[in-house]
């Protein structure tokens, strides 16, 4: 008698099993490191947890609102509020940098801060926006000038005399006269009065060999002050067109007249008017009682006109003498002065 047939149960195998997988168990952990300001913080949290988890948690620990958290997370970037429920099993590193102020650096931040104390107000005036340096007109300047300034050292107070000459030669309106026309003068001097007076006229300028020295009449007659600045500064306007010109003839006049008006459209600082305190401004003054020059002078001999005559000088010696001679006079007499004041001090 045959045997029934054996039935043959099949055992599924894990391919062919169609239930999920289990979820992780809630009570699983995962631990995470959160660096704040370089100190780590270590967080454990359910597996099951979020990032949104994960930042209820910061600010339950470190006391930062979750809209003021950003995480920075290696491989995926940073992350801002309002975070997504992201799993942190699925996170690529578990090691996050937290950005964020705490309330206290908040709190110092947003509080008022004390006013200083005012300063004390300062007298001095606010700077004034520097102008562009003009090379070339300063390079002018050094070049078409007076370049010696030499005041007589055996009248009385020849500093005074010096400054007198400094004026004239920084006067802005004979600077750009003498810019335009390239006028370069070796000395610029003062004369002795008494020696350039007669009877007839007194002299108020003159010019030796077209420039290398110009002389003019600073002081008054009785030697107690100066002359009107504007009169002696159009005597040098004078002088300066006999750079050019030896003779008075129509192109003389012509190029005077023009230095004239230049100096004078020119001089931007005074506007023509008198030195400040009247340190040289004699208001009798008006030139009208003297001549400015016999012409110009060209080797000891006058050009034209004033009687003069080869080697024709005033009592101190000075008629024609060049500039390296004039200057070797003044030197002279100043050595001379020094020997008689030493003496009187010294008896």
């Amino acid at each position: 008698m045959a045997s029934p047939p054996q039935s043959l149960e099949k055992v599924p195998s894990s391919a062919d099993d169609p239930s999920p997988k289990e979820a992780p168990s809630s009570d699983q952990a995962i631990s995470l490191t959160i660096s704040h300001h370089g100190t780590p913080h270590v967080f454990h949290l359910p597996a099951t947890s979020t990032i949104l988890d994960l930042s209820s948690e910061i600010q339950t620990a470190l006391s930062i609102p979750r809209s003021s958290q950003k995480l920075l997370i290696p491989k995926l970037g940073l992350l801002k509020p309002p975070f997504a429920p992201t799993l942190l099993t699925t996170l690529p590193s578990k090691k996050i940098q937290l950005l964020a102020s705490t309330p206290s650096e908040i709190a110092s931040v947003s509080a008022p801060r004390t006013a200083s104390p005012l300063r004390s107000s300062s007298p001095l005036k606010a700077a004034a926006p520097s102008k562009t340096h003009d090379w070339r007109k300063a390079q002018d300047e050094a070049t078409y000038t007076f370049h010696t300034l030499l005041p007589l050292p055996y009248l009385p107070d020849p500093e005074r005399s010096r400054r007198y000459l400094a004026r004239l030669r920084d006067d802005a309106g004979i600077k750009a006269a003498m810019r335009k026309h390239k006028f370069s003068v070796g000395v610029l001097t003062e004369m002795n009065p008494a020696d350039h007076t007669t009877h007839e006229s007194r002299t108020l300028g003159l010019n030796r060999n077209r420039g290398e020295v110009i002389e003019l009449r600073l002081r008054t007659d009785a030697y107690d002050g100066y002359r009107d600045y504007k009169v002696i500064r159009k005597t040098l306007c004078h002088e300066l067109a006999h750079n050019v010109f030896g003779e008075h003839d129509r192109n003389f006049w012509d190029l005077t007249g023009a230095i004239e008006k230049e100096v004078d459209r020119g001089d931007w600082r005074n506007g023509g008017r008198a030195i400040s305190n009247e340190e040289f401004y004699n208001p009798d003054d008006r030139g009208e009682d003297g001549h400015v020059d016999g012409g110009g002078w060209s080797g000891g001999e006058f050009v034209l006109g004033g009687g003069g005559k080869e080697g024709s000088g005033g009592a101190d010696g000075r008629g024609g003498m060049n500039r390296r001679e004039l200057m070797a006079k003044a030197a002279e007499e100043r050595m001379k002065r020094q020997a008689r004041t030493g003496g009187g001090s010294g008896s």
